[in-house]
């Protein structure tokens, strides 16, 4: 299983970023897929959800700026953000995890905002 992420990059604050996150695995649209970021020197933290149906849940941080969704027919899922922030700054990665409950990561892609 590998998972793809690209679509990162530096912008100034209050542009726009898309990130893509393609799977190669069968089945996609069986797992739920999220988006988790990594800024420097801060854990771990889980942006975005979007279940093998319709349900989405957003980190407080990024609700109302960010949006996740998914093509299962391409197997990817995307996360638009809008209206980025310098402490939107991080690595981003993406994750699929099984109805078996395994998980898979993706490398992470860069996201840089400055003021």
């Amino acid at each position: 299983v590998q998972l793809q992420a690209s679509g990162g990059g530096s912008v100034k604050a209050g542009n726009s970023l898309r990130l893509s996150c393609t799977v190669s695995k069968s089945s996609f649209g069986r797992d739920d897929v999220s988006w988790h970021r990594q800024a420097p020197g801060k854990r771990r933290e889980q942006v975005a959800i979007h279940s093998s149906g319709t349900y989405t849940r957003y980190a407080d941080s990024v609700w109302g700026r960010f949006t996740i969704s998914r093509d299962n027919g391409k197997n990817t899922a995307y996360l638009q953000m809008n209206n980025l922030k310098p402490e939107d700054t991080a690595i981003y990665y993406c994750m699929v995890r099984t109805p078996s409950h395994n998980d898979y990561w993706g490398q992470g892609t860069q996201v840089t905002v400055s003021s």
